[in-house]
């Protein structure tokens, strides 16, 4: 069982919408089997959310953030992409979050870590939600 929490102060954090999350995939589908190998992590699109969720396995534990860099309002150039174990937003200046932690990497003033979601797995199934 994992639960992310993020240690970047976000009381200032407010442009994602608080949706709710509940989902469970099966490693074995071949879209989410490459979550059992460590660091390749996998987006997961969500209905009715706008930007997905992205999934990684540490190694010693899975975690899951929203698919949006909580630095900007969201717009067309919000979502984030996946480079390794780096999601980067597509806006201009090009936030970067690891995919270990959501905490942002590089010195680029960015003040919002990604907002986590719990991340279990029972058997062949991870359930994520918050």
């Amino acid at each position: 069982m994992s639960c992310s929490s993020n240690s970047v102060d976000d009381r200032n954090c407010r442009f994602l919408l608080d949706i709710s999350v509940n989902e469970t995939i099966n490693l074995n589908f071949p879209e989410f089997s490459q979550l059992k190998s460590i660091n390749v992590p996998v987006h997961i699109p969500l209905i009715g959310g706008k930007d997905g969720i992205i999934v990684n396995n540490t190694g010693s534990r899975y975690v899951a953030f929203d698919a949006t860099d909580p630095n900007h309002i969201p717009t067309d150039c919000s979502f984030l992409s996946i480079n390794g174990i780096i999601a980067k937003c597509n806006c201009e200046d090009g936030n970067e979050y690891s995919l270990l932690d959501g905490i942002p990497v590089g010195n680029t003033g960015t003040t919002c870590a990604l907002r986590g979601y719990i991340a279990q797995r029972n058997g062949d199934d991870l359930s994520i939600f918050n």
